[in-house]
């Protein structure tokens, strides 16, 4: 059974124990991620959220053939909880987010795992506005901001979001 990862952040450039081939391809499905989670070093992190454009997604083959076993290898690697991991496997009536069925089934692959993390901001399960966020990124000194800096360079350019456009119109951060 071939099971895929998507990315949209660090995960492409920093897989660290994720067992994936390391080659990400750049023709995932279409997904809503936008730049709308802070993070606990102060970044603001690339996640799945409503009401945003969509964009196209990365993907990696899994080193590993058992859908449950993949899922808790995503989850180690972002430190997240079991209900903030998502998946689809073939067969199944309805993806969580987005519609895998056909581009999944085009690349013969039976199951999908992605990072399900929600937006948050001040602490709060909430949606920041792009304001917010460049306020924010504008706050940071020091290895905080160096490290948020490098994080929105290294994002895969084709996530080519409103709030990635938005940082690099005021803080010149763009993609490397």
């Amino acid at each position: 059974m071939t099971i895929a990862c998507l990315g949209w952040g660090s995960l492409v450039w920093d897989a660290r124990e994720l067992p994936i081939h390391r080659h990400w391809f750049e023709d995932g499905p279409l997904v809503p991620v936008e730049f709308l989670r802070q993070s606990k070093d102060n970044r603001i992190t690339l996640v799945l959220a409503d009401g945003v454009p969509l964009v196209r997604s990365l993907w990696a083959i899994m080193d590993a053939t058992d859908l449950a076993a993949a899922k808790e290898a995503l989850r180690k690697r972002e430190g997240a909880g079991k209900n903030h991991i998502g998946g689809w496997a073939q067969g199944e009536a309805r993806p969580a987010l987005f519609s895998l069925g056909e581009w999944a089934s085009t690349r013969g692959i039976a199951s999908v795992i992605w990072t399900a993390l929600p937006p948050k901001f001040a602490e709060k399960e909430r949606t920041p506005s792009a304001e917010e966020v460049i306020a924010h990124l504008k706050s940071l000194r020091g290895a905080e901001r160096d490290n948020a800096e490098r994080y929105v360079r290294r994002a895969p350019a084709q996530i080519d979001t409103p709030i990635r456009r938005a940082i690099e119109a005021a803080l010149g951060w763009t993609a490397l």
